[in-house]
């Protein structure tokens, strides 16, 4: 048997895990509040809770995401040499962006 972890994470942030055919997928929720950080936050959830192996195995969010996510928040625009917007970018990679840049 498997288990999947579908749902909110946490209370507030405006974000869900939704399963589709395809695999787990976040999503806005369409009819609550979404703080302006809730986006950014939700990603570093996501990414915290796979590097500590809990429910999730690993995150593939494109750094477009991360950007607008970060812009959202009211952080700035990423400037990242590593990231074109296409690129994809897992849990340790969310992390290390949020220790560099001081979030």
């Amino acid at each position: 048997m498997t288990a999947s972890l579908v749902g909110t994470l946490e209370r507030g942030l405006g974000y869900h895990i939704e399963h589709r055919k395809n695999g787990f997928f976040s999503k806005r929720n369409q009819k609550s509040f979404v703080p302006p950080d809730g986006h950014w936050r939700f990603i570093v959830l996501c990414a915290e809770l796979a590097q500590n192996k809990l429910h999730i195995s690993d995150i593939e969010v494109t750094a477009g995401e991360l950007d607008d996510a970060l812009e959202e928040a009211t952080y700035g625009r990423l400037q990242s040499p590593w990231a074109p917007r296409d690129a994809v970018v897992n849990a340790a990679k969310v992390l290390h962006l949020k220790s560099e840049l001081g979030l």
